[in-house]
């Protein structure tokens, strides 16, 4: 199966961004790709492959946030008993999926809310000193 240029891009970017937060590392287990920071996933990012449909799964404990990606197509809790703790499979080929800077701050929510109190702290340092240049 052929992976969109769009889709892919678009996975590309989140990869990326999730990379760049502080202490974030890139894991592969089972096979797939995974964001995580002090060995804790913030994002489940799949194979970019084309064996199986591109998507992110973050966790967002804001409510609105939460009801946003589940109100995107194809968007459902995650699997595993995931979705209980508000993890949340956004897929990223169909029409109308989130754009790539809406899942860039969904990836940064959930960081923050896996990330160590230390962690959450140099990200806030980080924007400050990007604001004030």
């Amino acid at each position: 199966m052929a992976v969109p240029r769009n889709a892919l891009r678009k996975w590309e970017k989140v990869r990326d961004w999730a990379l760049r937060l502080p202490g974030a590392v890139e894991e592969h287990p089972w096979g797939e790709t995974v964001a995580k920071v002090d060995r804790k996933v913030f994002v489940f990012l799949g194979v970019d492959d084309g064996s199986h449909p591109l998507g992110a799964t973050v966790k967002l404990t804001d409510e609105t946030a939460h009801a946003h990606a589940l109100a995107c197509p194809g968007a459902e809790p995650a699997g595993y008993g995931l979705g209980k703790a508000g993890w949340v499979r956004v897929p990223l080929e169909p029409a109308g999926s989130p754009s790539a800077e809406l899942l860039c701050d969904w990836v940064e929510e959930s960081y923050r809310t896996v990330a160590t109190k230390r962690r959450v702290a140099e990200l806030d340092a980080r924007t400050v000193e990007r604001t004030v240049r």
